[in-house]
């Protein structure tokens, strides 16, 4: 029998390459052992029948971002078999675009809606750096009936901890007699905000919901599920 080994030295063997590449093959997915994929640059083979995919490419190992439709009260959670049946993205999912993940504009734990998580340093950078001017949509859910100077005080005036909060822009999204639908657009205020700004106002918040960040927005996506970021897509 065989002495085991690492499949990165046996891939590295088959493909002539080096051993860093190998397990970069190995990571993206191109890589069976006797019919079943693997993807742990670390795993022991043998005997085993090891076969490297033809179309084998190491661009797959681009970093990806995540769009979720987060659930009120839960924390953000990606879970492969909850990806959207219509994610029209293409890209294959991989064990390694389930780790080091980052949430770079995350939601309060009672809002739902768009959360964004990336490895993609530039993405990062953006939500980050831009915040202040990244535009955020979100449609707020309050008790009642508002009056045009609630709006009007929503829109400008507010403070949060003893400092003025910059310009919003509210409008009524819908409205009956028990209930009524804010549509905020955010520049340099965060969503976390917006739940002090309706007490403020005399307001009570039944729910809040992120809907785009940006020019991405959340669009069909159902609730709890997730797609990957088109490559045209810009926030």
């Amino acid at each position: 029998m065989t002495e085991p080994v690492r499949l990165a030295r046996r891939v590295a063997e088959i493909k002539g390459c080096s051993r860093r590449e190998a397990e970069q093959y190995i990571e993206g997915g191109w890589v069976k052992v006797d019919g079943a994929t693997v993807e742990e640059p670390q795993f022991r083979v043998a005997d085993q029948a090891v076969e490297i995919d033809g179309q084998a490419s190491l661009l797959a190992l681009m970093p990806i971002t995540i769009l979720l439709h987060k659930l009120a009260g839960e924390p953000p959670s990606v879970l492969p078999d909850r990806r959207a049946r219509d994610d029209p993205s293409g890209i294959r999912a991989l064990k390694r675009h389930f780790s080091q993940l980052v949430i770079p504009a995350p939601l309060p734990p009672p809002a739902s809606g768009m959360v964004v998580l990336s490895q993609d340093g530039r993405i990062l950078r953006k939500l980050t750096e831009d915040a202040a001017t990244t535009e955020q949509e979100l449609i707020a859910q309050v008790a009642g009936e508002v009056t045009p100077q609630q709006v009007q005080r929503l829109c400008l005036g507010l403070t949060f901890r003893d400092q003025p909060l910059p310009p919003v822009k509210v409008s009524v999204n819908s409205a009956s007699q028990q209930e009524t639908r804010l549509r905020f657009a955010l520049k340099g205020v965060l969503p976390e905000h917006v739940p002090g700004m309706c007490e403020a106002v005399g307001l009570r918040l039944l729910g809040l919901k992120r809907m785009r960040i940006g020019r991405v927005s959340l669009g069909p996506l159902p609730a709890g599920q997730w797609r990957y970021l088109m490559p045209h897509e810009r926030f």
